[in-house]
């Protein structure tokens, strides 16, 4: 037994996928489509995809909020997860990396639960706001511009409802969060948003080493 996380090696990490994934041919193509491009590393693993899938299947989602799409993968795994009533709002601002979203989305079968809205997420999260639908998400996926967590975070708890669940992505930052000679505004952007969680009585959290790291923040 141990009272800190395993080391996870490359032959452990494939053991880990042998045993547990269940990834739908789908979702492998676009991975694997994915791995081919540039910034590619901007892609969630699959392992954290079906790990948020089976958080949105244990909270009973039928709205679901996404920042930062890149090729859809993240999204894929929410909008295959929710009920056929179910509906997703996906910010994003690039036309190109959203296309290979949409193709798959389409391929399939749930291009009409996903609402792409391209343009700055922050108008977006505002439009909503403005639009009265404050409370009204279960869950909500924050992976875009580290700068602008902070932002991207205090308007997507206006918007997800008490007892919903925001994830948010690249809290660890490889590593460079405890390593002084990075100095890089993302890195202390997500030095100032993990800091800032610390005290944040406004939610329950966890910060779970799942690939880059992953904090879990439920509203109260």
């Amino acid at each position: 037994m141990s009272n800190k996380p395993t080391q996870i090696t490359d032959p452990l990490y494939d053991y880990l996928l042998s045993v547990s994934l269940r990834e739908p041919d789908i979702l492998r193509e676009l991975r694997q489509e994915t791995s081919t491009m540039p910034r590619a590393n901007m892609q969630i693993s699959p392992e954290q995809g079906q790990f948020m899938a089976l958080l949105i299947e244990l909270l009973g989602a039928k709205r679901i909020l996404e920042i930062g799409v890149f090729t859809g993968y993240s999204s894929l795994w929410a909008a295959l997860t929710l009920p056929a009533e179910g509906k997703l709002i996906a910010c994003d601002i690039s036309p190109e990396w959203t296309a290979v979203a949409q193709r798959y989305w389409q391929r399939a079968g749930v291009a009409n639960k996903i609402d792409l809205r391209l343009g700055p997420a922050i108008q977006t999260l505002d439009q909503l706001i403005e639009a009265g639908e404050s409370n009204s998400f279960d869950f909500a996926f924050i992976d875009a511009e580290k700068t602008e967590y902070e932002d991207y975070y205090q308007r997507t708890l206006e918007l997800v409802r008490p007892g919903g669940l925001i994830a948010i992505d690249n809290v660890l930052r490889d590593g460079r969060v405890i390593d002084p000679s990075f100095t890089d505004e993302d890195t202390g952007a997500i030095r100032a948003f993990n800091s800032a969680r610390t005290h944040d009585k406004q939610v329950s959290l966890s910060m779970v080493p799942i690939a880059d790291g992953l904090t879990l923040a439920r509203k109260h």
